[in-house]
């Protein structure tokens, strides 16, 4: 069974920056590919970012293609948030599935973390 633990969020004013981490406890997770997703109240859990078992693909959200950076080493994955904007507000979750290939859908993920809230003011 693997369970995953979010850190790093808070709160931070647009324009800041936040980096979040998601330790792996119970295994490794080098052949899992992982992903960041986040959720605000009352919409459905939104697909931000994922990156592949090796790291060697990654892929992004249109809204946050060239603010966020997604990577991994075989403990942890990361998800550094730059210029972050109000509308980046939102519970964030990372997920992980075991499997070579890489999916953008929440429902393809097996394993979740509880999520660590971003708050961005204006």
């Amino acid at each position: 069974q693997v369970q995953l633990v979010e850190s790093g969020g808070g709160l931070v004013q647009a324009g800041g920056s936040l980096r979040l981490s998601c330790a792996a406890s119970g295994r490794s997770f080098s052949n899992y590919v992982m992903g960041w997703f986040r959720q605000v109240p009352g919409k459905e859990r939104e697909f931000v970012a994922r990156i592949t078992w090796n790291g060697g693909s990654t892929y992004y959200t249109d809204s946050v293609k060239g603010r966020f950076t997604i990577s991994r080493d075989n403990a942890k994955m990361f998800l550094q948030m730059n210029n972050l904007k109000p509308e980046d507000t939102a519970v964030y979750y990372c997920a992980a599935r075991r499997s070579i290939y890489y999916y953008e859908n929440p429902e393809e993920y097996d394993y979740w973390g509880q999520g660590t809230q971003v708050t961005v003011s204006s």
